[in-house]
């Protein structure tokens, strides 16, 4: 059996999270198989760990090739103890973020090279890439202002302290993938309210969920 692996992306303040609650009984409704919904960084006790030193706003300091050496090594242990067992299974993985995120985070708007952190990444991933990547596309003021909103209820990472100019690298970074492997990639408005955006990335979602049950189905 062949699993699928599908991913989330997008700029702080998209709405990933809210998303991703949505799509996960409407994905299982839709399958016979087992669905694992994970994140990045994390997904894995040591990878979870890592996570915290990463995104922790105490470390205003963290070298960025530190950085991106630490989200790679995050990766590969997310890879090699989560991903790849459920799709050897023929299961379902969505994942909160992927390799994406770093070749938009660390490899362009932290100025590392987006070729250089991908080929940090190609070591800890050995190949494995997403069938399908969704891709929530907002404004970086409306993503940001978004953020701002729900700072009362949690602390924001150290990421999203970031300056503004920062952000807009990360989503110039995001759009020039998608122009890079526009057959990956669905963009979907994330600008819309929440029943439109779910709607819409469901229906991205339909045609590559039916091929792999049918494919897994006989």
């Amino acid at each position: 059996m062949t699993g699928l692996f599908i991913t989330i992306e997008g700029p702080d303040g998209a709405g990933k999270s809210g998303l991703i609650k949505r799509l996960v009984p409407a994905i299982q409704s839709m399958i016979n198989h087992p669905l694992v919904v994970t994140r990045e960084p994390g997904g894995s006790v040591i990878a979870e760990e890592i996570r915290k030193l990463i995104l922790d706003p105490k470390h205003l300091t963290m070298d960025a090739r530190t950085e991106a050496l630490l989200y790679a090594a995050s990766r590969r242990q997310h890879v090699v103890e989560k991903i790849l067992p459920a799709l050897s299974r023929g299961e379902v993985v969505l994942c909160d973020r992927f390799v994406d995120s770093s070749i938009a985070y660390q490899g362009q708007a932290r100025g590392i090279g987006m070729e250089k952190v991908m080929a940090i990444n190609e070591f800890a991933i050995e190949g494995l890439k997403p069938d399908i990547t969704l891709y929530l596309d907002v404004d970086v003021e409306v993503g940001l202002k978004r953020i701002k909103d729900k700072k009362s209820k949690r602390t924001q990472d150290r990421l999203e302290l970031e300056a503004v100019t920062f952000h807009e690298e990360v989503s110039k970074a995001y759009h020039l993938l998608i122009e890079k492997d526009p057959s990956r990639f669905r963009i979907i408005d994330a600008s819309l309210d929440q029943d439109s955006v779910f709607q819409n990335a469901l229906d991205a979602l339909i045609t590559v969920i039916e091929e792999y049950d049918s494919h897994n189905s006989n």
